[in-house]
């Protein structure tokens, strides 16, 4: 008797893909935060000390003058390195164009990114957007020796590309994940946690021992072997996977059942917009998205400004800090997923339910931590423990915000999460706007309350509206006969035994 062994058939191929989903997420994050890093070493700062105002004096020897201004003297650290290392003078407004370039590009292509996914393929999509992007990041530290444009075009590019990765990646998850394991596969899709924390780490010491070129090249090269695995391992659609097991895809299949269509065919829908855009239950999804992305860009911006100019402790200083929430969210993220695929397994609530409840964890627990943040008074320690938390807590957006698009048309998911996550991106802009209005008469505990209130108002009330209005039931819309097909059943048979259907996408 011969023993034919293959290891597709040992490691399920839907597990390959949530581990390439994840390191998606890693890489993209590799190269989208780096500049914030890298950039402190092309433009040295010759100053070795720098004045932070603080409200809160220094307290020693149970000191309990607390309001007080005072001036907190901050020594920096200067990054060495190698000599005849090129360094540039550009001024603050150069520096800001350089980093911003990546978010202008960004913001414009994350509309459009899942739809792209659905007429051409989402494997497509995210292996061209990454190839281009690592391709790019190779070639800045060039770019910035030609002149600081052609560095700001360049990252504009890169920005465009990523734009279209997350809406295609849930455009994957759609196709991929059954409805049981859906939590763990959308919280691997939080891995550009662990990707920032990673470059905080590696950059330093790659700027120190090679110089900052190498914080480019290292990042553009990882994300190139990235691209050749993911082509290799990851196709749109368990049909259209060589060498996934019978058994896995008929599970996967049956456990999806009508509401994605999947076949081999060439046929492209496009997506039915004007429904998607007067449907009060996307409009919920999208408001519930958009008061999520605000908390987060709150927390990430904010936060350790408050921090740091309230309190006098610079939260920024020490890496470790500096990464807790991230870790919090992605460490939660995973604890809600898996809460939720059990929750889905043993069919104990209905999905509107879940989506609902878990709203106060991912939204109503974050807002209440912000509105506490303004009221701690000179505790920088339990401040942190505040920001934390409610970056943390927001991980149970797995099973709400980040989820609730592939409830209402999986066919569609990487259009609507498109759409939402275009629309929250915004919020980037906003969020320091809004804190530099209520902040520009002082950095007091009286100019930043108003702050925290506002961003809670916006994590409770868009929750509330939700709970309201936002369901998890699939919608009409999303079941579209292809063009070719529209003499067929366009929703077919929850008990059909052919599962052989039609899916939008070629490989």
């Amino acid at each position: 008797m011969k023993l034919h062994l293959n290891i597709f058939d040992l490691v399920p191929a839907r597990l390959s893909v949530a581990i390439m989903l994840f390191f998606a997420c890693w890489v993209n994050y590799m190269m989208r935060v780096n500049m914030s890093v890298n950039i402190i070493a092309m433009v040295p700062d010759d100053a070795k000390t720098t004045s932070v105002k603080s409200e809160c004096e220094a307290i020693a020897n149970n000191d309990s003058s607390l309001y007080n201004f005072s001036t907190t003297v901050v020594t920096k650290r200067q990054l060495r390195q190698p000599e005849g290392v090129v360094t540039f003078n550009w001024t603050a407004q150069q520096q800001a164009y350089v980093l911003s370039g990546y978010f202008w590009g960004y913001a414009i292509t994350c509309l459009v990114g899942g739809t792209a996914a659905e007429l051409w393929g989402p494997r497509n999509v995210v292996f061209i957007t990454m190839l281009i992007s690592a391709v790019l990041t190779t070639l800045s530290p060039q770019a910035a020796r030609l002149h600081y444009l052609v560095l700001v075009a360049a990252r504009f590019v890169i920005g465009l590309a990523a734009g279209f990765l997350f809406p295609a990646l849930h455009a994957l998850v759609a196709h991929w994940a059954p409805p049981a394991e859906k939590g763990k596969f959308v919280s691997a899709l939080l891995g550009g946690a662990i990707g920032t924390v990673v470059t905080w780490s590696l950059t330093g010491p790659l700027i120190e021992n090679f110089g900052w070129d190498y914080a480019f090249y290292i990042p553009g090269i990882i994300a190139i072997v990235w691209s050749a695995f993911w082509w290799f391992l990851v196709y749109d659609s368990p049909v259209k996977h060589p060498r996934i097991s019978d058994k896995e895809k008929k599970y996967i299949l049956d456990a999806i059942g009508d509401k994605v269509t999947q076949s081999t065919k060439d046929n492209k829908i496009v997506p039915p917009f004007w429904k998607i855009l007067t449907s009060f239950p996307f409009l919920a999804m999208v408001i519930l998205h958009y008061g999520s992305n605000w908390g987060l860009y709150f927390v990430m911006t904010a936060a350790p400004k408050f921090v740091s100019s309230a309190l006098g402790f610079n939260l920024t200083s020490t890496g470790t800090l500096s990464s807790l929430p991230y870790l919090a969210r992605m460490i939660f993220s995973l604890i809600f997923g898996a809460i939720g695929d059990r929750i889905v397994r043993q069919n104990v609530v209905s999905t509107t339910f879940m989506r609902k409840f878990f709203c106060l964890f991912s939204h109503v627990v974050p807002g209440l931590l912000l509105i506490g943040l303004g009221y701690t008074g000179c505790a920088p320690i339990l401040s942190v423990a505040l920001i934390t938390f409610s970056m943390g807590s927001n991980g149970a957006a797995t099973l709400t915000n980040l989820v609730n698009h592939q409830d209402l048309a999986p066919n569609f998911a990487g259009t609507l999460y498109g759409i939402a996550n275009g629309i929250g991106n915004t919020a980037g802009f906003v969020t320091p706007l809004v804190t530099a209005h209520f902040t520009k008469n002082g950095n007091g505990f009286a100019e930043w309350r108003p702050v925290f209130l506002t961003g809670a108002s916006l994590y409770i009330a868009s929750a509330v509206y939700f709970i309201l209005f936002g369901t998890g039931e699939t919608q009409d819309w999303n079941y579209v006969a292809a063009p070719d097909d529209e003499e067929q059943d366009k929703r077919p048979s929850a008990n059909s035994t052919d599962s052989t259907v039609t899916i939008p996408v070629k490989a």
